[in-house]
C-alpha cells in the first residue's frame, strides 16, 4: 500500500456555478433512484443505494431531494435508466471512460461522440481503453478526517489495498471492488461518514500531460462531465503541479 502518488484519478468534478450545481444535484438524484430501484429503498439493505446517499449527502443535496428521489423510484411511473459506458481517447493519447445513466442510448452516444470531436478527441469502441484500468472501489475522505497516517491505519485494518493522501485533495482509499461497502462501513466507524464511496475505474498507467495539451483536455473532461447523462468520467492523465502552477 502507497501512503501517497502524484496520480490524480479524474471522478466526478462538482463546478462553484449554480448551473453546475443544479446538474450535479440532478445526478446525485437520479443515481439515488436507479439504485432504490434495482433494490430495496432501504439505504441499510441496499449497498449501492447507501453509497449514493452518502455521496448526495457530502456534496450538499438536501434531505428532501434524497428522500423524494427515493420515493421516485417506486413509482409506478418512474423512469427507467440505462447504465452505459463509453470509451475513448482524449489530447495526447489519455484514455478516458465515461459512464452515463440514460433513458435513451442514442442520444447520449451521439452527445458523448460529438464533445469527444469538437475537444480533440475521439470515441472508440467498447474495450478500447478500459483493459488499461482496474475496477477497484473507491471510497474519498476529506483531508480533515486525519493525518496521511492515520488513514493509512484505518484503511489497511478495513481491508483497503492502497491510500493517495495529499494535504489539499484528501484521502483516496482504494479496496477490491467485493469489499468496496464492508471497507467504507469499516471505515465510518473510524473515520466517519465517507465523502462518497462507490465503483470505480484506476488506470495501471499514467500518461502525463504537458502545458501544451492539458487546457484542452481540462475542456474535453469539463464538456462530458456538463452531459446531464454522464455520472462519472474517468482518465487516466498525471499532470505535474509545475504545470497546473503555470495554467494557474
Amino acid at each position: 500500500m502507497a501512503g501517497h502518488s502524484k496520480f490524480k484519478n479524474i471522478m466526478h468534478r462538482k463546478g462553484a456555478q449554480d448551473a453546475k450545481r443544479a446538474r450535479l444535484f440532478s445526478k446525485l438524484a437520479r443515481e439515488i433512484t436507479v439504485a432504490a430501484k434495482m433494490g430495496l429503498p432501504d439505504p441499510e439493505a441496499n449497498a449501492r443505494l447507501r453509497a449514493a446517499v452518502l455521496s448526495a449527502r457530502a456534496q450538499g443535496l438536501p434531505k428532501d431531494n434524497i428522500e423524494r428521489a427515493i420515493r421516485k423510484s417506486q413509482g409506478a411511473d418512474a423512469e427507467t435508466y440505462e447504465e452505459v459506458r463509453y470509451e475513448g481517447f482524449g489530447p495526447g493519447g489519455v484514455a478516458i471512460i465515461v459512464e452515463a445513466l440514460t433513458d435513451n442510448r442514442t442520444r447520449t452516444a451521439a452527445n458523448v461522440r460529438t464533445i469527444f470531436a469538437k475537444n480533440g478527441g475521439n470515441m472508440g469502441a467498447s474495450g478500447s481503453v478500459s483493459h488499461g484500468f482496474d475496477r477497484v472501489g473507491i471510497i474519498s475522505y476529506p483531508a480533515s478526517a486525519g493525518s496521511a497516517d492515520a488513514v493509512f491505519e484505518a484503511a489497511l485494518e478495513a481491508g483497503a489495498e492502497d491510500v493517495e493522501s495529499d494535504p489539499e485533495d484528501g484521502h483516496t482509499i482504494f479496496t477490491p471492488l467485493d469489499a468496496l461497502h464492508e471497507a467504507a462501513r469499516a471505515l465510518e466507524t473510524r473515520l466517519g461518514p465517507a465523502e462518497s464511496a462507490k465503483p470505480g475505474w484506476r488506470p495501471r498507467d499514467v500518461v502525463r500531460v504537458g502545458e501544451d495539451v492539458a487546457p484542452t483536455l481540462f475542456k474535453l473532461v469539463d464538456s462530458l462531465d456538463d452531459d446531464d447523462d454522464v455520472q462519472a468520467v474517468t482518465g487516466n492523465y498525471d499532470i505535474p503541479d509545475e504545470v497546473m502552477a503555470r495554467l494557474g
